[in-house]
């Protein structure tokens, strides 16, 4: 546990030892909000929706979707606990897959 004091401007510093346990860093933001009479802060992740055009908005809205119904209708995979869990079920998921198949081109000759 440690032990703050409010600033001026009601600045509050977190320490350290916080800081580097939930991974804070310069710039970070956080949902502050009252619960229960503590004052909780959560680190947040601010996503700029601007940074897409409305086509590409469209196109990954899309996907999602389209990713929602299959997780839905039971087409999804995991969860894994670990990356390498992960990692070695997609080793096995394409060694369960037949070799694809490569057209070659074919030459056209002049007569």
């Amino acid at each position: 546990m440690s032990i703050v004091t409010v600033k001026n401007k009601y600045q509050v510093v977190i320490p350290q030892r916080i800081r580097e346990q939930i991974g804070v860093n310069i710039g970070d933001v956080f949902e502050v909000r009252a619960e229960r009479g503590k004052v909780v802060m959560q680190p947040k992740a601010i996503v700029d929706r601007d940074e897409y055009t409305p086509a590409q908005r469209r196109r990954i809205d899309a996907q999602l979707a389209k990713s929602i119904k299959e997780h839905k209708g039971g087409r999804s995979y995991g969860p894994f606990n670990t990356a390498d869990e992960m990692i070695a079920f997609l080793h096995q998921q394409l060694k369960a897959k037949p070799p694809r198949t490569v057209k070659k081109a074919t030459k056209h000759r002049s007569k």
